[in-house]
């Protein structure tokens, strides 16, 4: 067995089920040592299939910085050229989650999803209008964006490329 700093902490899985109506989390946190990574892979993998096994990676940075564009996660606040920048919930959420992922593609439904917190049945022109409105907010054209981009019949990502990360 290694000592102490030789271990790591594997991502928190979540492991979820139903029980009435309600539904339960556990959350399962291992630790090992170089030696056991694989092993405990393969475990996971396999576990994974059989009860349902999520990974969840925490986020590791309380700021996403990118050109001209900072996002303050632990306080809300989004800075464009060292500016605050008011958001709403909705858009707030939205910048976040698709910067936590940059050149990640998200469809609307993702998106909704993730920030609404509620089936994506009709999400269409919410996420549309959000886009729309973040873009105003944090672009220097909207018209032609630098950090959200679409991708026709697809969906949105944050663009590295474009806002030069």
């Amino acid at each position: 067995m290694g000592s102490l700093i030789d271990k790591r902490v594997l991502p928190p899985f979540q492991v979820e089920r139903q029980r009435r109506a309600d539904t339960i989390a556990k959350i399962l946190i291992l630790t090992f040592n170089d030696d056991e990574e694989k092993a405990i892979e393969k475990v996971l993998s396999v576990l994974s299939d059989e009860i349902g096994l999520e990974a969840v990676q925490p986020v590791t940075s309380s700021v996403l910085s990118f050109p001209g564009l900072e996002i303050k996660l632990y306080q809300r606040r989004v800075l464009r050229d060292g500016e605050d920048v008011p958001l709403t919930r909705l858009e707030y959420g939205t910048l976040a989650y698709l910067a936590s992922s940059p050149g990640r593609v998200f469809t609307q439904e993702q998106i909704f999803e993730a920030v609404w917190d509620m089936d994506s049945d009709s999400c269409h022109s919410s996420v549309v209008n959000v886009i729309y409105n973040l873009r105003k907010k944090i672009e220097a054209d909207s018209r032609n964006p630098v950090y959200i981009k679409t991708l026709l019949g697809v969906g949105y990502k944050f663009d590295m490329q474009s806002s030069g990360g």
